[in-house]
């Protein structure tokens, strides 16, 4: 079955951390661009960060720029998003996703291959 699945969400105080995974089953991440995504309740989804699968593109959302990375593990099929100094306004459901077109400036969710479940981040006191 080919399919992202995401871990690593939950609770978190603010200025914490948490690393969010995004592992392939059935398919090879290495070829594609992989995005990761976020809906906050109430609002849309927006782009959070974007690497490209050489690595050569990567682009974050500037709210989250310097705090959070995106890093690609090849051998183990997965993508990580290394989230630090959270704050409320980080709160939503992570999805990733997938993209054969190998394409990062901007990625389009509608478009790519494959998308996870998502996992939800919960920053708050």
């Amino acid at each position: 079955q080919l399919q992202l699945v995401e871990s690593g969400g939950g609770l978190v105080q603010p200025g914490g951390s948490l690393r969010l995974s995004c592992a392939a089953s059935g398919f090879s991440l290495a070829t594609y661009a992989i995005g990761w995504f976020r809906q906050a309740p109430g609002k849309g989804r927006e782009t959070i960060a974007c690497m490209t699968s050489r690595g050569n593109t990567v682009n974050y959302r500037s709210t989250v720029q310097g705090r959070f990375t995106i890093v690609r593990d090849n051998a183990k099929n997965v993508v990580y998003l290394q989230m630090t100094s959270l704050n409320p306004d980080d709160t939503g459901l992570y999805t990733c996703a997938a993209d054969l077109n190998d394409w990062c400036r901007p990625p389009n969710y509608d478009g790519m291959e494959y998308h996870g479940n998502g996992t939800l981040v919960t920053v708050s006191s």
